[in-house]
């Protein structure tokens, strides 16, 4: 059974960067439709027992099309959503410390460099999808892109997630219409830098 993150922050929380009716509409609607979408699914193929990494990187042992897709749609949503709404929080942002802090300084030169390749990576992702921050298995950070609710793990890209900017337009329309720019700069301010270093520790 796939269980839905549970938020440790009010809706409203985020606010002025992120507004409370997004977060709420964003986390009660479309991620709890990905979560219970994708236990269906999963209970159907006999995969509900699965750890969520594992069963996006092994999609296609499901010999059935239209499940594997269903899999990889709802799962990926599932999977996207829940770093996303992990890695924000009240009073966050600013620039990271520790370990993070250094290999930022060490992979990007600085870290308004690596903001503005994160920031790039989340603008010139076309359509919807998602600019991620990851770690490879040399412990070596990674900015990729991944189109409508792909990841590191459905692409086999053999990446760890730490970070990821959803670009969506539901995830700032409403606040932000059609600016994305002004919604992916105003995100650096609920990024929550212990949690993504504690991510970049596991």
């Amino acid at each position: 059974m796939f269980e839905q993150i549970k938020l440790d922050y009010a809706y409203d929380a985020l606010e002025p960067y992120i507004d409370a009716l997004t977060v709420e509409t964003h986390y009660s609607k479309h991620h709890a439709t990905y979560t219970k979408t994708l236990n269906e699914l999963a209970q159907k193929c006999g995969v509900e027992n699965m750890e969520i990494t594992a069963l996006l990187s092994s999609l296609d042992k499901i010999e059935d099309e239209a499940l594997r897709k269903g899999l990889r749609n709802n799962g990926g949503g599932y999977f996207n959503h829940n770093l996303y709404f992990s890695i924000m929080a009240p009073g966050a942002g600013g620039k990271p410390e520790g370990i993070l802090a250094k290999k930022i300084d060490e992979t990007f030169g600085s870290f308004e460099a690596f903001q503005e390749k994160l920031s790039n990576a989340a603008l010139t992702q076309f359509g919807s999808g998602w600019a991620w921050l990851c770690k490879n298995n040399e412990g070596s950070l990674v900015i990729t892109q991944s189109s409508n609710q792909d990841n590191p793990y459905s692409l086999k890209e053999n990446l760890k997630p730490i970070l990821v900017v959803d670009v969506w337009e539901h995830a700032y329309y409403l606040k932000y219409k059609n600016l994305r720019a002004s919604y992916v700069k105003e995100f650096f301010n609920v990024i929550n830098w212990k949690k993504v270093e504690e991510l970049y520790l596991e």
